[in-house]
C-alpha cells in the first residue's frame, strides 16, 4: 500500500456521503487560509502527507511549507499555510492532523531515545509493531525522529524468535531448515535469531550460518557478556526492557543495534491544530 493508497482509503472513510456540516454553513465560493499551529514542542513530521491529503481533495489548494520532516518545532510555530476553498481545507483538516499529530508524535518519541545515544556507535531500530496499513508512515517517522528502519515486514528478512526455535526443536533445527528453504527457494535474505540467554547464544555460535543474534530481554551485565561472547563473528541486537532512562546503559555494551516497538506502538501524539487565520 502506498501513501496514496492511505490517504484515498482514509479521504473515503471520513468523507463519506459529504461533508454536510461545512456544505450546509460555507458558502460554496467562500475561500480562506488555515494555518497548522504547533500546541507542544517536539519533532514534526507528516507535512508531505499533510500536502498530499489537500492536492487530493482539491488541487487548486495552495500549500506552503515553513518547516521541513525532522525538524524540532516549538509551541506557538506555524508549520504550514493551506489556502483556497473553505468547504476544502475543511474536509481535509482532520485527516492532515491526524497524520501529523501521531507522525510527530512517534518523531518526538525517536529523537528523545536517539539523542542518549547520539554519541555512540549503535543505531536506534523500530520493530513490526505498527499500526496496521500505516507502517509505510510510522517507519518514515522513525526516520524522522532519528532512528532507523528494521525489516519493512515478513518478506524482506528472515527473522528467527523463540516460537520459531521452539515449533522447530531448538536453534540448530530451525537454522538448518532456514539454509535449506533459503536454498531451495533461492533467496538471497538476511538472517537473524532471537536468543534469550547466554546458552542460547553459545548454540548459535556453534550452529553459524546466520547474519544477526538479538539479545531479547538480556539485563546490562549480561547483554555486556553476551556482545564479548559474539566478540564481532555476528550484528547484535538489543531488545526488550529498554526505556529512555537506560538506553544509555544498554548501548555501552558495544551492542550494535537497539530496537524498541515502543518507537510507535507507545507513543503520545504531538499537540497541534490547524487555525483559520482572518
Amino acid at each position: 500500500m502506498t501513501i496514496d493508497d492511505i490517504i484515498r482509503e482514509a479521504l473515503a472513510e471520513d468523507i463519506g456521503t459529504g461533508d454536510h456540516t461545512s456544505l450546509a454553513t460555507i458558502p460554496e465560493s467562500a475561500r480562506g487560509v488555515a494555518n497548522l499551529l504547533i500546541k507542544q514542542d517536539g519533532v514534526v513530521c507528516g507535512i508531505e502527507v499533510a500536502a498530499k491529503v489537500f492536492s487530493t481533495l482539491d488541487d487548486e489548494l495552495e500549500f506552503q511549507a515553513f518547516f521541513k520532516d525532522g525538524d524540532r518545532v516549538k509551541k506557538g510555530d506555524i508549520v504550514f499555510k493551506v489556502s483556497g476553498k473553505v468547504i476544502s481545507i475543511l474536509k481535509g483538516e482532520r485527516l492532515a492532523l491526524n497524520f501529523m499529530q501521531r507522525l510527530s508524535g512517534i518523531a518526538t518519541s525517536t529523537r528523545l531515545m536517539a539523542d542518549q545515544i547520539h554519541d555512540l556507535p549503535v543505531r536506534l531500530l523500530d520493530t513490526r509493531k505498527t499500526t496496521p496499513n500505516l507502517r509505510i508512515l510510522e517507519k518514515m517517522a522513525v526516520r524522522a525522529g532519528g532512528g532507523f528502519n528494521h525489516r519493512m515486514g515478513l518478506f524482506d528478512m528472515v527473522m528467527i524468535k523463540d516460537n520459531h526455535v521452539d515449533f522447530a526443536g531448538g536453534i540448530l533445527p530451525a537454522i538448518k531448515a532456514v539454509r535449506k528453504y533459503m536454498t531451495e527457494k533461492s533467496l538471497d535474505l538476511r538472517i537473524e535469531i532471537e536468543v534469550r540467554n547466554l546458552d542460547e547464544v553459545t548454540q548459535v555460535l556453534e550452529a553459524g550460518g546466520v547474519h544477526r543474534i538479538m539479545l531479547d530481554n538480556f539485563d546490562v551485565p549480561v547483554l555486556k557478556k553476551a556482545v564479548d561472547m559474539i566478540a564481532g563473528r555476528y550484528e547484535t541486537e538489543a531488545s526488550g526492557t529498554i526505556t529512555l532512562d537506560n538506553i544509555r546503559q544498554y548501548a555501552g555494551t558495544g551492542v550494535d543495534f537497539i530496537s524498541s516497538g515502543a518507537l510507535t506502538h507507545q507513543i503520545k501524539s504531538l499537540d497541534m491544530s490547524l487555525k483559520a487565520e482572518f
